[in-house]
């Protein structure tokens, strides 16, 4: 696979991350302090993740995928469930 090709499909794996884990927070009703606090990050953390500016660590997204109860898989757009 090509390199371009591996960036690309970085690039829709952490949009997509940034869109579902800005869903999950306001389905839940909390703001970005609020899931920072809970996930020992800073507010502007969680706004990058969410504009898909940077990519947490492998142990944000395991406690990410925690406090709202899905899948890492879910959180990446890998699965529906």
């Amino acid at each position: 696979m090509s390199m371009s090709i591996l960036i690309f499909m970085y690039y829709i794996l952490m949009k997509n991350f940034a869109l579902i884990l800005k869903e999950l927070r306001t389905d839940r009703k909390i703001n970005q302090t609020e899931l920072a606090i809970e996930l020992k990050v800073s507010q502007s953390m969680i706004a990058r993740w969410e504009k898909g500016e940077c990519e947490p660590k492998a142990s944000n997204i395991i406690a990410i995928a925690d406090y709202f109860n899905v899948t890492t898989d879910y959180l990446l757009g890998r699965s529906d469930y």
